[in-house]
């Protein structure tokens, strides 16, 4: 963690100085703000905690409910978004009060006995290594709790606005606020009162009944809901010998459960299969009581028995998997003329089964896409163009979400004498693994994203994907670091400088580069602007192939020691070598010759080019840069 640099911080350096909206933030909801979020939820509370970060925009983010959510109905959290929190500053403490899946069984009805279920394999969570971070499960209540610690603690002190509920918008055209928005008081004396205040963007992350959506003339399309599941929190009693452990169990009898234990070591959740929905149901299944869901269960996993003491929460839904074909409010006719004012996250734009464990995860990727374009926009970094990108690469990746979604669904559905390989669910399980990590997602070439064309330089960072941490070792220091956990989710741009064969203080194409970066006026450092820190919008770091203890550090580039805060102090903390051992050269399959990896605020790998290739790094950042 870096600070001091702007004084000594006698206290928990996690409470960043508060400036600019931070300072007299009115503490009830303004008339007019840059940004309003709708909605409290997984997308909206991590596109607020990455707005948080930029002091110079005004962000309210808005909650119908009278306060925080107690106990949410999601708790898978896939490794991609244990990194996103790592990136925010809290992985390790939620990583400590989780439960983490490590491996899940797969239990069967008995060939000899049909009307038991056994036990018939089990399979590593992550038998491919695919990351680092753990598969995790967590209420999501505690999850937005971490959120808000991030938010208030930021320098704008940010804090939801409980109470108010959004009731339609309409885009003015008019004024530096064009965004008028209706709003609805839910708790208070003033219950039930109509607010209008005036925005200049406004984030729709208020679920699948979104009025957002219906705001901008937007609908959820796709499968109308063919299957019924009733899901319960419990604290129970049972024999069952895999009561602790992820499970799918399919029985004889017909039906299937998937088993989630849940955090705190008694806790566990059961997604309970209650058949086919007939056509023309009206919803009739949704009447399911708690005790035919635990009658549903016991039938299921005989011959053992589950005996429920406590329910902490149950519900009852369809599956359905549904999508909008934009996420934003401009309409394709419009694509290209005018630039986006308005954005749904999360079930706002997409819906689908519980039981991937995906609708959480994804959607807070929305939300960190949409929430550093809107930073950058709104500081003048970028320009408004950049804001349609985020419909563009997100409803794709929607798209992927609900195929994977419509596959696992329907396996998990499927009566075991219909499985043509006995060993079908769980071959698949191990077979997409990386989908469900949430490693899939791959933007495809555009405005932020660059060609493949010197891919090979850095087979092991894909172009368009997150960028895949490894170990280094700190010049500094000497302590050994994962080079991705070093992000913050701080708006800032990274490009890392994998060095060539030369020392440091040697005549090199790497000391040409670090000279090119801090002098020429095509160089994406030339933006910063005057007298913010050197590394105020991008974080630059170099890894020399060399162990750490033959690099003077007195003769690394001044491109990668920057000077920070008011006593302009040299930042130390940027500078690597290779780990003995574990080469990340080697483990990245990065070029000996040198190689440049733009990585993007969110983590997405942007650009791969040699170190000679400044004229194409100055090319890729100009219409990025509102400069």
């Amino acid at each position: 963690m870096h600070f001091h640099h702007h004084g000594y911080v006698s206290g928990d350096p996690r409470v960043q100085p508060v400036a600019g909206t931070g300072i007299d933030r009115p503490e009830e909801l303004p008339d007019e703000m840059d940004v309003l979020i709708v909605g409290t939820g997984p997308a909206g509370m991590l596109t607020a905690a990455q707005m948080s970060q930029f002091p110079s925009v005004s962000t309210r983010i808005i909650e119908r409910r009278p306060g925080r959510l107690e106990i949410g109905q999601a708790d898978g959290i896939q490794a991609r978004s244990v990194e996103t929190f790592q990136s925010f500053g809290f992985a390790e403490r939620i990583i400590a009060e989780a439960y983490t899946i490590t491996e899940m069984a797969f239990w069967k009805p008995d060939p000899e006995n049909p009307s038991n279920i056994v036990r018939a394999a089990r399979t590593l969570d992550d038998a491919h290594g695919i990351s680092e971070f753990p598969h995790l499960i967590v209420n999501q209540a505690r999850v937005l709790d971490y959120f808000a610690e991030v938010m208030a603690n930021a320098p704008t002190r940010m804090t939801p606005d409980y109470g108010y509920e959004f009731k339609d918008l309409q885009d003015t055209g008019e004024g530096e606020y064009p965004v008028k928005v209706t709003l609805v008081r839910t708790a208070g004396p003033d219950e039930g009162a109509e607010r209008v205040v005036r925005t200049k963007y406004v984030v729709g992350s208020d679920g699948a009944r979104s009025k957002v959506r219906s705001a901008i003339g937007c609908s959820l399309a796709g499968d109308q809901a063919n299957h019924a599941w009733g899901v319960m929190d419990v604290l129970a009693e049972s024999d069952f010998p895999d009561i602790r452990t992820k499970c799918a169990i399919q029985s004889g009898s017909g039906g299937s459960i998937l088993l989630i234990p849940r955090e705190g070591g008694h806790l566990f959740r059961m997604y309970v299969d209650l058949g086919e929905v007939p056509e023309g149901s009206h919803g009739s299944v949704r009447k399911t009581t708690i005790e035919q869901i635990i009658a549903k269960a016991n039938e299921i996993v005989h011959p053992y028995t589950v005996e429920v003491r406590d329910v902490a929460w149950h519900s009852v839904y369809e599956v359905g998997h549904r999508l909008t074909d934009r996420f934003d409010d401009v309409v394709a006719e419009e694509r290209g003329i005018r630039d986006p004012r308005v954005f749904i996250t999360g079930d706002a734009c997409h819906t689908h089964s519980a039981k991937a464990g995906q609708g959480m995860n994804v959607s807070m990727q929305d939300g960190f896409n949409l929430g550093w374009k809107l930073g950058h926009v709104l500081e003048g970094r970028s320009p408004a163009a950049l804001l349609s990108s985020y419909s563009e690469e997100r409803q794709v990746i929607a798209q992927n979400l609900i195929d994977f979604d419509k596959q696992w669904s329907s396996l998990m559905a499927k009566k075991p004498e219909d499985f043509e390989n006995p060993s079908e669910l769980e071959e698949f399980y191990v077979r997409t693994a990386e989908f469900p990590a949430g490693f899939m997602t791959e933007y495809e070439k555009s405005l932020l994203v660059a060609g493949p064309d010197h891919q090979d330089l850095a087979t092991g960072f894909t172009i368009g994907k997150r960028f895949k941490s490894s170990p280094v070792v700190r010049l500094a220091d000497g302590n050994p670091k994962q080079l991705g956990h070093l992000a913050q989710a701080d708006g800032r741009w990274r490009i890392y400088v994998f060095a060539d064969r030369a020392e440091a203080g040697a005549d090199s194409a790497t000391k040409e580069f670090a000279e090119w970066l801090t002098t020429a006026a095509e160089s994406p450092l030339a933006a910063t602007p005057e007298g913010a820190d050197d590394d105020a919008w991008f974080d630059v770091k170099v890894v020399y192939q060399q162990d750490h203890t033959n690099i003077d550090i007195n003769a690394v580039p001044d491109a990668f020691r920057p000077k920070v805060g008011p006593f302009k102090l040299t930042h130390l903390e940027k500078i690597f070598g290779a780990q003995e051992g574990d080469d990340i050269f080697e483990k990245r399959g990065l070029s000996r010759d040198g190689v440049v990896v733009v990585v993007r605020p969110d983590h997405y790998v942007a650009n791969v080019l040699p170190l000679t290739a400044t004229d194409e790094l100055g090319a890729f950042f100009a219409p990025i840069l509102a400069v």
